[in-house]
């Protein structure tokens, strides 16, 4: 019976997540997908960095406004209209590629304009999610998010390498295309947002100072504040090392083999499962921030400077199950904090400004990290020297080499980041329960 209520309390929830679930599959096949093809064009980590900077600029550029505007409007028309854009924007690249026009450049342009839509679909759908579901259940449902997101992200480069091998880029387009429909119509039809109450006595407030007043929020609140910049200087590095790079590195190791690209991602996505049971199953933790820190430092350790030290896939399989689990894990926790120390009539502001601060790191992060590798250790480590030899020892010889270097630097600067955030007192007062 509690089971059939608990159900019958997040239906709406569950409805939204399973169907969103579907297309985030779609969508990340034909990511999968379009890496392997951007690879085979370019054959440099540099064309693979900028697809993914073209995914991060709108999130800096328009997040503020996207998430004034997500506490304004409809949630449900906010979100059905960014499902239709995304699946124009696929079909745009089917139509190219059949017509043998698709070009690297187009990619890039498109992925600015789909994630310039994602800016309004992300805030909705997380303050949707926060208005479906029970206070008491946001750990559950954080858990839920991370279980499909690794569901998906395992099933993504397997399906995609196998469409791929079979069917062609053409096929994976239009399963994409198909699961976009049934998100939609799945939306539009199935399920009911319900506009957040206000306050009736709260004054209008004009648009430009209610785009800011997230980053107020947050400015009153400098523990949550300092939580983000901290994410920020995390994310700058990760997009650095392995969670920016991993792609360019394990083609490059391997000459290029999208088999073993598939396990890693496979192996990441197996962790990241398991990590979000673990969420599901366990008691919410009471000192929220020491998992975080902790989680974020065994990450940089395992996920970057091990990795970095062998050749062998099924070693970075493991390195990656491993730091993976952790990033599960923290991801949760974080949201929790976030989600049960902002109102909710305020979320839509203050996750766009977290989502701003903590994220525009990461274009200079990824810009960094395919120029370091291209034209600094890449290269440096092909040509014979005292210092190449020395560690080629280390880290191999060869194409991939150089981005072993920067994983290993990567993770040796985010353990002693992590480390020292997690010894700071002034984080604990977010472990402390707060209504909204």
């Amino acid at each position: 019976m509690k089971k059939m209520n608990l159900f019958s309390v997040l239906r709406g929830f569950f409805m939204l997540w399973g169907s969103q679930t579907v297309s985030s599959l779609g969508t990340s096949m034909t990511n999968f997908a379009l890496v392997i093809w951007v690879y085979n064009q370019t054959g440099n980590a540099s064309s693979l960095t900028w697809m993914t900077i073209c995914l991060f600029l709108p999130t800096i550029l328009f997040r503020f406004i996207a998430g004034t505007m997500t506490d304004r409007w409809n949630k449900k028309r906010i979100m059905l209209f960014c499902d239709f854009a995304a699946a124009c924007g696929t079909c745009t690249i089917l139509i190219l590629y059949s017509l043998s026009s698709l070009q690297v450049w187009h990619l890039y342009l498109i992925n600015f304009l789909l994630s310039f839509m994602d800016s309004f679909q992300v805030p909705a759908a997380s303050v949707a999610a926060s208005i479906l579901v029970p206070r008491e259940q946001y750990t559950r449902i954080s858990g839920l998010q991370s279980f499909s997101d690794s569901v998906v992200s395992i099933l993504a480069p397997a399906l995609g390498s196998l469409l791929l091998a079979f069917g062609g880029l053409t096929v994976v387009l239009v399963i994409d295309l198909a699961s976009f429909a049934v998100a939609f119509v799945t939306l539009l039809v199935f399920i009911q947002i319900p506009d957040v109450q206000r306050d009736t006595e709260e004054k209008p407030v004009p648009f430009l100072k209610s785009c800011l007043e997230g980053i107020c929020f947050l400015q009153k609140n400098s523990a949550l504040l300092r939580l983000i910049l901290f994410f920020s200087a995390i994310n700058f590095f990760a997009k650095l090392g392995g969670d920016g790079m991993m792609s360019a590195f394990v083609l490059g190791k391997t000459g290029g083999d999208q088999n073993a690209l598939g396990m890693v991602e496979a192996s990441k996505s197996l962790a990241a499962l398991a990590g979000s049971l673990l969420v599901i199953r366990m008691k919410p933790a009471a000192r929220k921030t020491r998992v975080i820190f902790t989680s974020c430092a065994v990450t940089f350790l395992v996920g970057n400077t091990l990795m970095s030290l062998s050749d062998s896939v099924w070693f970075w399989m493991a390195a990656d199950f491993i730091s993976y689990v952790c990033v599960t894990i923290l991801g949760a926790n974080l949201s929790v904090i976030m989600r049960t120390r902002v109102p909710i009539p305020m979320q839509g502001r203050v996750f766009s400004a977290q989502d701003t601060i903590q994220n525009c790191s990461i274009p200079l992060g990824l810009f960094l990290g395919g120029i370091l590798a291209d034209r600094v250790f890449e290269p440096f480590m092909m040509r014979p020297s005292l210092a190449q030899h020395g560690l080629s020892i280390l880290f191999g010889t060869g194409k991939g080499s150089g981005i072993a270097v920067i994983f290993f630097l990567v993770g040796i600067i985010g353990f002693l980041i992590s480390a020292a955030a997690l010894k700071d007192p002034r984080y604990q007062e977010l472990d402390q329960d707060k209504d909204s």
